[in-house]
């Protein structure tokens, strides 16, 4: 028997992997009905067009095809996908319809969908539809794009959906009387998330109730059903959305996309039910894309390196369209420039661009890694422009534990506030150099040995997460007396049954076998709820299940009591199996089931919490190829209080592979007239597990949240944070003495060494 509060903070294995090692895992693509027709969908060969005509018939005509559908089946009014996070009026006129009505705006952008007995026959049947689309010039960059010489949307003036701007104190003050001050020009590529399974639906409808049942990955379930009820004239409670296991998520899984319209709607005109799933080619074309930006930036220091003040412009491909959370990137690059440091005066604009690309969302660390390479690679400019020691110029700009909490900039148009929570940012930093053995490192950096350069880096970040709306749960003492968890938010590969079961034991102070399920991913547990992103569950869904229980064993009590003939406050409930009455009188809890006990919880929080922590990298470098060896790589990140040390290491080790794809290989390469150049996995290049074999994780828990009851903090995204910076830096420190200065990622082999060549040059 554990004691009370003893699962909270234990190393406990996931206890869903035993489903998986046994191959029961459910995904979209294991699903099968007796009557299901298969989708397939023709995607736009062309970035920028406008459609002339499209000929179904032969494709309708052919054996086994049961429907092809376009815009003009749709109806007058084809849906829109709708922005969930920052829904501004600015962006309504770049909203994108399910399918293309007279215009294609990106490669791969939906045009048609057939209907077939089998997956092949769909296929076929996209061969025989004649499309005829009259090109129009593409807007392949944002320079390009800001000169809005092609517009991509004609009713409007221009290719930019909107500016924000952050501003904190005097920033033209600031440099004015600035003893120093240093301009760069910096640039992140466009990658993406690619989680290991691509996307999949499956639609039934039942016409004789009126009902839809979708399955298939989605992180937001509450709001994608509000959605969707919306474009089908449906009332909400008419639709169930399911979410199966899936094979990653990372941010860009679960949102809406145009699909998830589309199917649905196939399966209502059919009568049947209608399954799709996406290849490896389509994935890379069509979903959420990210990362892209550039970022021209002046920094303001005294000679001794404090600094006085950051500002500069920043443009952000967003692709075609806005859609789902596509601002969210752009938001955090404008407000997070200054990161964990003390900037009084900030100045930060980001102008939106619209390009014919696919459309961007978020990715694990949405604009904070492209953030953190921005001002990390900066600093260690500034630090060998000034002579300072790289990391004492770090720690003298760290925001101190004395100073939270710490407000950032304000962002406009919506003039979002926010602050830093908690934190001894210094002690991390402490704690990664220590790690990585900086002191016994730093004699190499810089060195010839075997033909390869040493280099050394370390960076810090912040990591925002888990703030509202609502998040719900419900625990039901079942009839055993055991409790069932049911939660609103969403399972997208993160441990969410493990350790929701640890909140839910320690609060109602059993055993965690006494948690006989966590249910989740199905609209029909709860009421309401707003699912996984931005590093939230924990703290949202969490704190939703403390207080269900506290409420869940007042009502056992208040039962109880009932049936004892005394007062609630008299009973007490032994090891979460007995109430015991003040007379000694004790009742088994499975016998009070029958009154069918449950409690209903919810937590709303309207503030962030930060994790922190610091990067640091031991990289060597052949600069006759270019090639990039890891050495050894650090994070240490304090993340409040951690439920369960194995999860928490699992994810941010995993996020560190991640960032370190972004920071030296991973690139979506389009060329000028919008075509995808990177389209399949043996052109778009990522981890594998002999490319990085050296990533410690080490995780503190020294400063608890301030602002939830469980004292947690997002701990999914920080390991990715930093690594872009980092790396960059390793390298320049590695190269250093060639003249090199990286300002743009990926730094794969080939651009090293052409940084190299034209260093010597």
């Amino acid at each position: 028997m554990r004691t009370v509060n003893s699962l909270i903070g234990s190393p406990i294995e996931r206890l869903e992997d035993l489903r998986f090692l046994r191959g029961r895992g459910e995904y979209v693509d294991d699903l099968a009905r007796g009557d299901m027709l298969y989708a397939a969908i023709l995607r736009s060969s062309v970035a920028h067009g406008r459609i002339r005509s499209i000929e179904v018939s032969r494709a309708r005509a052919l054996p086994g095809v049961h429907s092809v559908i376009t815009a003009t089946d749709m109806g007058n009014d084809v849906p829109r996908v709708p922005m969930r996070l920052q829904p501004l009026p600015e962006f309504e006129p770049f909203a994108q319809p399910v399918i293309a009505e007279s215009k294609v705006r990106y490669v791969g952008e939906a045009v048609a969908l057939a209907l077939a007995d089998t997956p092949a026959i769909a296929e076929d049947a996209l061969g025989l539809i004649e499309v005829d689309i009259e090109a129009l010039p593409a807007v392949a960059d944002h320079a390009a794009s800001a000169q809005n010489a092609a517009l991509l949307f004609e009713e409007t003036d221009a290719n930019r959906a909107i500016t924000f701007r952050a501003v904190r104190g005097d920033a033209a003050a600031a440099f004015a009387g600035a003893p120093y001050v240093r301009r760069e020009r910096l640039r992140t590529q466009r990658h993406m998330a690619l989680p290991m399974e691509p996307r999949g639906l499956l639609a039934e409808w039942d016409a004789t109730r009126g009902r839809l049942t979708l399955y298939g990955g989605a992180k937001v379930l509450f709001f994608n059903r509000r959605t969707l009820a919306k474009a089908m004239g449906l009332p909400e409670r008419a639709i169930d959305i399911v979410e199966n296991d899936v094979g990653g998520g990372f941010g860009a899984r679960g949102e809406l996309y145009p699909e998830d319209f589309l199917i649905p709607f196939a399966a209502r005109l059919t009568g049947r039910p209608v399954k799709w799933t996406e290849d490896r080619r389509e994935h890379l074309m069509c979903v959420n894309h990210a990362r892209e930006a550039e970022c021209d930036v002046e920094i303001a220091c005294t000679r001794d390196g404090t600094i006085l003040g950051l500002r500069g412009h920043a443009y952000v491909d967003v692709g075609a369209y806005m859609r789902t959370n596509g601002a969210v990137g752009a938001r955090n690059v404008a407000q997070f420039m200054s990161g964990p440091y003390r900037i009084p005066h900030i100045d930060i604009d980001v102008a939106l661009q619209l390009t014919n690309k696919t459309p961007v969302g978020t990715y694990r660390g949405p604009g904070r890694f492209e953030t953190d390479f921005f001002r990390e690679r900066l600093l260690d400019m500034v630090a060998q422009d000034l002579g300072l020691d790289r990391v004492e110029f770090r720690r003298r700009n760290l925001v101190s534990q004395r100073e939270m909490p710490y407000p950032v900039a304000t962002i406009t148009p919506f003039e979002s506030k926010d602050e830093l929570d908690s934190g001894d940012y210094g002690a991390t930093l402490d704690r990664c150099l220590e790690e990585i053995k900086w002191a016994d490192k730093s004699k190499l950096a810089g060195k010839r040995v075997d033909g390869r350069y040493h280099g050394l880096a370390v960076g810090c970040f912040i990591e925002g997460g888990a703030a509202g709306p609502k998040e719900s749960a419900r625990i039901v003492l079942e009839p055993d007396g055991g409790y069932a968890v049911y939660v609103g938010s969403s399972a997208v590969g993160q441990g969410l049954e493990t350790v929701f079961a640890q909140i839910a034991a320690d609060a109602l102070e059993v055993t965690i076998d006494r948690i006989r399920g966590v249910f989740h991913g199905s609209t029909c547990y709860v009421d309401d709820g707003y699912g996984a992103y931005h590093s939230r569950s924990v703290v949202m869904g969490g704190s939703a299940i403390l207080d269900a229980a506290s409420k869940l064993r007042e009502a056992i009590r208040a039962q109880a009591a009932q049936q004892m003939g005394c007062e609630a406050s008299e009973v007490k409930i032994v090891e979460g199996v007995t109430a015991l009455g003040p007379d000694g009188k004790s009742l088994p809890l499975s016998e009070l089931s029958s009154a069918g006990i449950a409690a209903d919880g919810a937590f709303l929080n309207k503030k962030h919490t930060y994790t922190y922590g610091a990067h640091a990298a031991h990289v060597t470098v052949d600069p006759k190829l270019g090639h990039v060896e890891l050495i050894d790589y650090v994070v240490v990140a304090d993340c409040g209080r951690i439920i369960n040390p194995l999860t928490v290491h699992g994810q941010t080790v995993g996020s560190v592979v991640q960032g370190l794809g972004g920071a030296i290989m991973e690139h979506l390469v389009y060329d000028e007239d919008g075509q995808l150049l990177t389209g399949s996995l043996a052109d778009y290049l990522i981890p594998t597990a002999s490319d990085f074999p050296n990533i410690r994780a080490v995780m503190l828990e020294h400063h608890p949240s301030p602002i939830n009851p469980l004292g947690a903090k997002g701990a999914g995204e920080g390991g990715i944070i930093a690594a872009g910076g980092v790396m960059a830096n390793a390298v320049a420190n590695a190269l250093g003495s060639l003249g090199v200065e990286p300002r743009e990622l990926p730094l794969t082999p080939s651009r090293i060494w052409e940084l190299v060549q034209g260093a010597r040059k």
